[in-house]
């Protein structure tokens, strides 16, 4: 079993505009180290009702998001673990079983991943916000992406442990069940 260490940085913002940029300056940091498809980002809202909603995301194709070709990855798991309304405010249980169970695991990998504290810690963290931004990135990048959430009113990093081997057979499994 291989587990890899990424880092978790969440920044709460007043506004979805705000989280934007911050989302398009992670995206250029990564496209200027080559490094593309080596993070996750998710941009939610908090929306007037309450509910979370997961605006915009970035996952990375090349692990786990690739398997299916559905696009959900580690990000998208920890926003789902934090939110779990997020998966149907954002249409992300809508489209098909395997999408279903793939986010699933997902979301278990995710919060499995991170202590209960933590995820407690960051749940709380984006709920004094109106706009969020999820940055699931590799440990080397860590200072750089903290740096690009400038816009952000706070910044929280967080350690996540994933077995990457295991998610894709997981993502694999659940692409079999519905085929």
């Amino acid at each position: 079993m291989a587990i890899d260490t990424f880092m978790v940085y969440v920044g709460v913002y007043p506004s979805v505009a705000l989280a934007e940029e911050d989302y398009d300056a992670v995206k250029d940091l990564h496209v200027k180290a080559n490094l593309i498809d080596a993070y996750d980002a998710a941009l939610i809202e908090r929306r007037p009702d309450g509910k979370t909603k997961i605006v915009k995301k970035h996952e990375t194709p090349t692990r786990v998001g690739g398997v299916l070709g559905g696009g959900i990855g580690l990000g998208t798991g920890l926003v789902v673990a934090l939110f779990p309304f997020a998966a149907l405010g954002g249409g992300l249980l809508a489209a098909t079983t395997a999408g279903g169970a793939l986010l699933g695991s997902l979301t278990g990998h995710a919060a499995a991943g991170m202590s209960r504290r933590d995820l407690k810690e960051l749940g709380e963290h984006l709920d004094s916000g109106q706009a969020g931004l999820l940055v699931v990135a590799v440990s080397d990048m860590g200072a750089k992406v903290e740096r690009a959430l400038r816009r952000a009113q706070k910044v929280e990093a967080r350690q996540i442990k994933a077995d990457i081997a295991e998610i894709e057979q997981d993502a694999k499994a659940a692409g079999a069940d519905a085929g």
